[in-house]
């Protein structure tokens, strides 16, 4: 069975992809800052699939290398998705009072960890033909007051993406853009305001496992494409 490593799946986007995931049959290694919540996580996917939970901080060398670890004593990954990330301050601040230590926090784990982490991945990804997920957003191509931090990581992952897909050609690589959705993030992007009418963290995970089926050229993806998509294909 192909085996996934899946960054930041205790809750949200993370936690309905791996769940679409062992639906699938693949093994899983996931990871979250949270260990609790990490567990119940893997209790839940267990029932469906061989999970290995890693609790710790993906900005971290060592927890990096324990998931990478754990792959490869379940035959190695054949797909890295790189969905752990943090929002920054909420409210969010413009740029011109933007603190430069926290900034320097968001780009660490929305920038730089996952380029880390798929730089260890990379030699078994090649060999197997495997593909890197990073999960991106609207904000890293649209300019939306007080999404600077935020928006300004995403769109550095975007580029990073673009090359890593130019400099590995043996490697899928895609940045998808899964829309709004109703998770703690988006929440705490709008604070106080209610959110009920974003879609579920689930109704996108079918883009992603046709993305999986079809393999098409690296690129950019709007999960809400591939779903017209498919729903173009069902009304057929």
């Amino acid at each position: 069975m192909p085996v996934a490593i899946v960054t930041g799946a205790s809750r949200g986007l993370g936690r309905a992809l791996a769940a679409g995931l062992a639906s699938e049959g693949w093994q899983l290694v996931i990871d979250a800052r949270g260990a609790d919540a990490l567990a119940v996580a893997r209790d839940q996917l267990a029932v469906a699939a061989t999970v290995v939970a890693v609790p710790g901080d993906v900005t971290d060398p060592a927890h990096r290398d324990e998931l990478m670890a754990a792959a490869g004593q379940l035959g190695g990954p054949d797909l890295l998705v790189n969905n752990a990330g943090i929002l920054g301050p909420s409210p969010q601040p413009p740029l011109a009072s933007y603190p430069l230590d926290v900034l320097r926090d968001v780009y660490e784990v929305n920038v730089v960890a996952p380029l880390a982490l798929t730089q260890l991945a990379l030699p078994v990804l090649r060999s197997r033909g495997g593909a890197v997920i990073n999960v991106t957003s609207d904000a890293a191509v649209e300019a939306y007051p007080g999404w600077g931090g935020y928006g300004s990581a995403k769109a550095a992952l975007e580029q990073a993406s673009r090359v890593l897909a130019e400099e590995e050609p043996e490697v899928r690589v895609w940045w998808v853009d899964p829309g709004d959705l109703r998770t703690q993030m988006h929440q705490e992007a709008f604070p106080g305001e209610d959110i009920g009418d974003r879609a579920l963290p689930s109704s996108v995970v079918p883009a992603f496992l046709r993305l999986l089926t079809l393999r098409p050229s690296s690129g950019r993806v709007r999960a809400a494409e591939v779903l017209a998509g498919l729903s173009n294909v069902a009304g057929s």
